[in-house]
């Protein structure tokens, strides 16, 4: 089970959190940073060293940029690359709330080809629903579900274009799953053929506040 994990709470505020990520190192694709809704406006010294501790460590930094659906100006989201790389040292970028339609792929596209030229080797887009088949091919990682346990249980279906990328192309995140039930969530994200993803009990506005159980316990339950 490969893990990518968005931990968005202070590492001064559950440096616990932090840590179970570090044990987790061989299991994670990936950690998202984001240390205020993006890079902030000035470096924050604790996310400075727990990016440069976990890219000691092997581990994949990602640094959070929204893109509002398309709506953010392209040069709102590159200044926030350039922050995240000038400050964080990341080693790529999480483009969330991408808008999913065929017609803004050729926004996508040139904020992909943002990252890239701005040293991004790894970009995750998250429109966090299947988005138009082009998208694949845009990113290193797509996310194509986030959302609640109960509706990934109940509503999730796969467009057949899926089938022609490697399970290791999508990631699934999910929220509101019961701790005992992670690695159920792990063997559904596999069977619905997302190699990469992230099972967590939180809900409300962030859920994203702790890592999954998976890595909390070192891969051990």
């Amino acid at each position: 089970m490969t893990l990518l994990v968005p931990l968005y709470v202070h590492p001064a505020a559950d440096p616990a959190a932090w840590d179970a990520l570090l044990a987790a190192a061989p299991q994670l694709y990936g950690i998202v940073l984001n240390a205020a809704d993006g890079p902030g406006t000035a470096p924050d010294p604790a996310f400075t060293a727990a990016s440069r501790t976990l890219r000691d460590a092997g581990v994949r930094v990602l640094g959070y940029v929204d893109t509002d659906y398309g709506k953010r100006p392209i040069g709102a989201v590159t200044d926030d690359l350039d922050r995240h790389r000038d400050w964080y040292d990341v080693d790529g970028c999480f483009l969330d709330r991408v808008a999913p339609g065929r017609r803004e792929l050729r926004h996508c596209r040139r904020l992909v080809r943002s990252a890239r030229g701005r040293g991004a080797d790894t970009v995750v887009l998250n429109p966090g629903v299947h988005p138009a088949p082009g998208y694949a091919r845009a990113a290193d990682l797509l996310v194509t579900f986030e959302g609640h346990w109960t509706t990934y249980l109940r509503s999730f279906t796969a467009p057949s274009w899926t089938a022609r990328h490697p399970p290791e192309h999508f990631c699934h995140l999910v929220y509101g799953v019961p701790p005992a039930l992670a690695r159920l969530a792990g063997r559904t994200a596999v069977q619905r053929g997302a190699g990469v993803h992230c099972a967590v009990p939180g809900a409300g506005p962030n859920p994203w506040t702790q890592p999954p159980p998976l890595a909390a316990d070192g891969g051990t339950s």
